[in-house]
This record gives structure tokens, sequence and C-alpha cells, in this order.
């Protein structure tokens, strides 16, 4: 591809002051108009801002900065205080107001020919003139609120587009051309509350930045000799927003914690003139969507114990969960949790367990041609029985099989897609000189996209009269968790996006089986990227590079240096998660607009441990102990307790009722959800994934839902997946698996228990942890 975008957007800014305004004059890249706004300095407390109704040329723009010097000679004049990129947003702690500017940028690469950018340098303004300011603004509390909402770095991690909505997937953007909502509303728009007021007054996007948190990384590979460009993006929901021990599960409007969109593009470097091919596959992680949390008190113990509260009886946030991933990806959605089903440890089980009994009830009132599918694969217990290439082999199975079923995304676009506005956030029409704000609509339906259009032509006029050929999209979502979605999980979206490439690159042409082998070159390539997007999300979760063992043995690390860099990563983890995570989520909140500080009112960290962690959670009482989650073990998971459930949503179910809009305070939240079906996947490899998933499997409620010691294959209606289950029972011990296998651990724990601790022996026969406590 070749240069970005110069659609009619302003993309450069100066920044003047007087004593009574600051000016913004702005500008297009092409230089052919200039625009200005006033923002008035006499208020101390409120937020006034002007846009001029004209268009100027540059000699225009010059001459009335130049009366306005003049204007004001006697109160010291015009003074240019920052060149920028953009408004961030602007911000009220205590009394003035802030704005917030980007006044670096670095371009960190483009799709079809729009430039993506990360900031590199910000600045934060306070706009009233200092002789209208009262003593408030020089409180200790002003200060520390200032301090605390700089501690947001926006130079990491931030990224966003002055032509191309960052925020949504290409397919969206290419084959969803809808009215409706704000762009800004968008979960994954993080400055939406701070451009609010701006963008409420000027009923347009013209001066700000949609910023997304979470990854973008563009790199040039090549297979047989062609080169292509590989795009990997991590956009990070903002509905509920926080750090590891602070934001778990899911709250009462469906949002979950650590919940990132991923979004593998593949696109041709196409001959100028030329069609570009391109092709994108969108993958999900999330927290466990059930109501849970971790006590933090104190940090009395390595990892808090698990607490599961007792709103969920009904799981209506779980179901509103699914119905909103539906309403936003379509159907089917596959779940993927990889919880460990096995172990002395039974929090993590018990977890797992209370999340396939949610799953089961809200199965139990769908349809028979469901399309939720639930797949329990414990791969902490299969690496100790294979090794990481083995286990990946099977798992890449799996997603082949899921990829049937959901399809990508393959378009023709122009190699440079200049709209007019049809990607633009806002954009000026130079015909009647006019500013407009685009609106797309995230609530509309994703099984409304056209699958296949004979003529090549997708999402109707619009995009026939863009030159968007669209042939195939892709109509559902993998969604992945383990405990954290983070370590465990980003090995998994790994290899989901190396079966997805090899799709992707037999649908440009470039090679003639859509698959590639792990040992190939482009698998070492791909792991590069996933490693550093993995390290990424980790390290804004949860304070540390992720753990990555599997790709360390996958290289040929020796085991020793790989466990070592793992326990580094878990002791700066552990240190963040105890001594920084408190002052980071207080930031995120103000950021995002969850907390605002009001005079006369608490400050935020005069709050009660209860009340400054419920901020930005729906009212959620705690009232389950501790060790809750380990009292209520599966034993007691009996039929009574599903009796509540309220039945789901037509649309859930496949019908053809809307959701219906989902309030959300102080952002508004936005919908997502589906359907489903339970696949339980053990270390035992079968002969075919094809045949394991032949298993038609269910679990009722009147049943006893101690699902960790029954066998699935005794139940007949949960699936209609063709696809790969083992045999047997997927959560019992090993050694009650295989008589054999128990006989030898007992005999080898009898001949070393003399001479080594039992400790030492279970490290060495289950692979736990040497310095492991209960």
């Amino acid at each position: 591809m070749g240069s970005e975008s110069s659609e009619s957007c302003l993309q450069s800014f100066r920044l003047y002051e007087t004593f009574s305004n600051y000016y913004i004059i702005g500008r297009d890249k092409k230089k052919t108009f200039w625009k200005v706004l006033k923002i008035d300095r006499l208020e101390s407390s409120e937020l006034k801002i002007y846009e001029d109704s004209t268009t100027y040329t540059e000699n225009e723009c010059a001459d009335l900065l130049k009366r306005l010097d003049e204007g004001n000679k006697k109160t010291g004049g015009l003074k240019l205080v920052t060149a920028c990129y953009g408004i961030v947003g602007f911000v009220k702690f205590l009394e003035p107001y802030y704005m917030l500017l980007i006044t670096k940028r670095r371009k960190i690469g483009e799709i079809c020919g729009h430039a993506i950018y990360t900031i590199t340098k910000s600045k934060m303004i306070p706009i009233s003139n200092p002789t209208v300011r009262t003593l408030i603004a020089y409180s200790k509390n002003e200060n520390r609120y200032q301090k605390l909402l700089c501690t947001v770095d926006l130079t990491k991690n931030f990224f966003f587009s002055y032509s191309y909505h960052v925020m949504r997937s290409l397919q969206k953007n290419l084959c969803e051309y809808k009215t409706g909502q704000c762009i800004y509303n968008k979960k994954c728009v993080w400055n939406a509350f701070l451009t609010s007021e701006i963008r409420n007054t000027l009923k347009n996007t013209l001066w700000t930045v949609a910023l997304v948190h979470g990854f973008f990384k563009q790199v040039k590979l090549s297979i047989s000799g062609r080169e292509f460009t590989l795009t990997l993006i991590a956009r990070r929901s903002r509905l509920y927003a926080g750090t590891r021990y602070l934001k778990r599960g899911v709250n009462k409007r469906g949002s979950v914690a650590n919940d990132v969109e991923t979004e593998q593009i593949v696109s041709e470097d196409a001959a100028k003139g030329r069609m570009m091919r391109i092709s994108s596959v969108v993958q999900y992680r999330g927290s466990v969507p059930l109501i849970w949390s971790q006590n933090i008190s104190g940090f009395r113990k390595f990892k808090p114990e698990f607490s599961l509260a007792p709103e969920q009886h009904n799981y209506e946030a779980t179901k509103l969960h699914f119905e909103n991933l539906a309403k936003r990806y379509g159907k089917p959605i596959i779940i993927l949790s990889l919880l460990k089903t096995r172990g002395k440890k039974r929090a993590e089980k018990n977890l797992s367990a209370a999340y396939a009994k949610a799953i089961t009830s809200i199965i139990e009132d769908l349809p028979e041609e469901n399309q939720l599918r639930f797949c329990r694969w414990d791969l902490n217990t299969h690496m100790y029985h294979r090794r990481a290439i083995q286990e990946l082999k099977q798992l890449g199975e799996f997603f082949a099989n899921t990829l049937d079923l959901t399809g990508i995304f393959y378009c023709h676009v122009p190699q440079k897609l200049c709209l007019e506005g049809f990607l633009n956030l806002s954009y000026f029409d130079e015909n009647n000189g006019q500013f407009y704000l685009e609106n797309l609509n995230e609530n509309e339906d994703a099984d409304n996209l056209e699958t296949k259009v004979d003529d090549g032509v997708s999402s109707g006029d619009v995009c026939r009269k863009y030159g968007v050929k669209s042939t195939t999209s892709q109509k559902g979502i993998l969604r992945t968790n383990c405990l954290d979605c983070l370590d465990r999980t980003n090995i998994a979206q790994y290899m989901y996006g190396l079966v997805a490439l090899g799709r992707q690159l037999h649908a440009l042409g470039f090679i003639e089986s859509p698959n590639v082998d792990l040992k190939n070159p482009l698998a070492e390539d791909l792991m590069k990227v996933y490693e550093a997007m993995g390290d990424t999300l980790a390290l804004q979760y949860g304070g540390s590079p992720a753990h990555n063992k599997i790709f360390a043995e996958i290289r040929g690390q020796w085991r020793p240096v790989a466990g070592y860099q793992d326990l580094m990563k878990t002791v700066q983890r552990f240190y963040c998660n105890a001594f920084s995570d408190f002052e980071r989520q207080d930031a995120i909140n103000v950021f995002l607009g969850y907390f605002r500080p009001q005079l006369g009112k608490l400050s935020l960290w005069e709050l009660d441990s209860g009340q400054r962690f419920n901020v930005g959670r729906s009212s959620t009482k705690r009232s389950f102990s501790d060790s809750d989650i380990h009292s209520r073990g599966d034993s007691t998971m009996t039929s009574t307790d599903l009796i509540h459930y309220q039945p789901l949503s037509k649309e859930l179910q496949g019908g053809s009722m809307s959701l219906p809009d989902i309030p959300t305070q102080p952002l508004s939240d936005e919908a997502q959800g589906d359907d489903t079906s339970i696949l339980e996947c053990t270390p035992e490899v079968s002969t075919s994934i094809r045949q394991l998933m032949q298993v038609d499997q269910s679990l009722r409620s009147d049943d006893n839902h101690n699902v960790e010691n029954r066998d699935v294959s005794n139940h007949s209606s949960l699936f209609d997946m063709d696809w790969h289950s083992s045999s047997g029972n997927s959560f019992v011990e090993a050694n009650d698996r295989c008589p054999e296998c128990k006989d030898t651990i007992d005999q080898m724990k009898g001949n070393f228990l003399g001479e080594y601790s039992m400790s030492f022996l279970n490290w060495v026969i289950h692979g736990e942890a040497l310095f492991h406590g209960s």
C-alpha cells in the first residue's frame, strides 16, 4: 500500500493563547482548508467552546491570527503555546478544566492506505487564566488528582487514526455502513468520556481523536518469495476495565474484565492502480462471565482466594454477556475454556465447574439448533502429558473446525481507500462547506452481513460506489479464556491465528493449501508477534509480561532458563498486584469517568475499601466468604440450584427480536451477545478431532452437577457439532484413567519417600511448584 489517505479531516493543529481565550487552528493534511476553535479562559470552572463556522484558506488564517494579536496587544497579544496533533479530551477535577493534547505522534502502520498513529508525547494544560482561579485550583486534592490522571501513560499502547475506524474491525468498516450510535460510544474508545463535552457542544468529532488501548503491530512477511503485510490489533474494552485482582468476572450489564478483541489482518502489496486483496479474522478473550472476585485485602496469600457472588443464580449477567457477543459478532459462538479441571488446588477447578454449570443452565433454554458451543480444554494438564508441539497440533485441529463454522473475512478494495467519509469519523464536504459527523451503530445485527455475493459486491450501493468487493465474511466468534485470560489464552490465540493465517494466505492466492505448519518459518514469525501482544496485554492487566513456557519449548530453550524467567515474571506480577494496582485502578476510573470528583464529596482515596472497589461496577453485594468457592464444591451443585433461571431472549435463541438498549452509567454500554453446547477435551489424543466431535453430549439440570466426576458420554442432546471430544471423563485424574499409571506412581512414591520430601515428589510427578502453599 502507498501513502496514507488524504481525507478532508483535520490532522495538524496549533494552540495559541490570549489573556481571555485559547485558539486552536486546525488544518487538513493537504493544507486546503483551516478551521478555528475558541475556548474561554475567563471561566474558572465551566467549559465554554466555540467553533468558527468559517472555513479559511492559509492566507486568510494568517491574517486572522495577525488581527487577533493586534487586538490583544494591551493584555500581552497572541502567543503560540504548542503545536499538536489532536485533542484527547477535557477533564475537570474540583475546579478548573484541563485540556489533554497530543504534541508528538509516530506512524506505526496503515490499513487500506489510512495511517495509524501512536502517541509519543502528550500535554495536560489548564484552561482557566490564573487570575480567575480560586485556592481550590491549588489544593492538595486537586494536585493529587492531576498526578493520578497522569499515571495513565498515553504514550504506552494507545493508538488512533484520523481517517480509519481503528476501533472497529475491517469487516465492520467495509461492510456495515450503518447510521445510529456515535462512533465514540464504541466500547474500545477509551477517551469517550474525556471528549463527551466537546462532541456534544460542537456536534462533530473534527477536533478530537478516538483513542484505542491495547496493541498494534504491523510487519512485512514473505512466503515463496512474495511479500505480504500482517497486522495484529488488540482492542481493550473500557466498559469493565481495570487491573487483575480488582476486576474479575462479569458485571450486571454483561461486560467482562480483561475484555480484548483481537484482529489479524493479512493484505497483499498490490501493484499501483490495482485492487488490493485483504483478509481479516477476529477472535475474543474475556474473563469467566460469572460474578466472582478475589480477596486482595493485605495479600495474605500469594494467590488470593476466589469468591463467587450469589446474584448469579439466574445467570442473568452471563446470559446478557453472550447475547451481547451474538449481537456484535453473529453466530455461532465457540467458547474455549482453558481453566484447570484437575490437580490439588480446587479453587480454579470449582470455578471451571461453576462455569460449565452456568452454560448448561443457559443451554437448557435454547432450541436444539442452538449455536453456542462450549469446550473445556485443560491446557496445563495436557502439557504434562505431551510436548508443546503435540499440544498445539491438537489445538490446531480444534481451531480448523472452528474456522469451518465462523469463516474468515476476505475482500478486494482499492489500494488507496479514500471514501469521502465512508471510513472517516468526521469529514468535510468541500462542495457545500459543511462538516458532518458520521454515526455508526455497533448494535446492528452481525447476522445481517452478506456472506457471498454473485457479482462480487457486498453491502449494497455504498460498497459498490467505493469499489469494495467482498467474497466471504466472518459470522461468529471464538471466545477464549483461562483464569486471567493472559498466558494460556495467548498460547491458544496464537495457534488460532496460525490456523487462520493459512486460510488467509490461501484466499489471497499465496499458497495452494490452506495450512501453515508449525515448522514453517512463518509460524516463528507469527509467534513473535503474538508473544509481543501477550506481553503487552499481560503488563496492562497483570503487571508483568506473559508466561511463555510453551513458546520457549517450541524454540528449544532450556527448560530451567524458561522456568527462571517465568518465576521472575511471577514475582513482578505479585509485586505490581500488591503495591501498585490500586493506584492504577484509581487512575483508570478517573480517566474513563467512572469516578468524577466533586466539591463537598469524599475524595477517591477517602472512600472505604468496599466503595473504592465497586467504583465503575454494578451494585453487587459480595456476601459470600472468601473461601466460598471452596465450600460450594461440585457436589453441592444439584438441580435445585437451577430453578430460578430466566429464559433467554429471542436474539440469543436465533430469533429475529432485537435486544433492547442496555443503559450504562456513566458511559453507555453497548450490545454484544448468543446461543450454546458443551465439549470436553482431555489430555488423551484420540484418532482425529473430527471423530472426537461426533459425540453428541449434554449436561441436564435433572442430573447431579458434579461435572468434574461424571462421564459426559452418557448425555446426548447438548451439541450438534461434528467435532472431536476425548473419550471418557475429562475431569478424572490421570491415575484414575490409567490403573497402570497409578501403580507406577504409587511405587515411585514408596521407593523415594524416605529420601525426598512429598512436596518434591509432587513437583516431579505432577509438575507443581516446589514453594506452593496451602
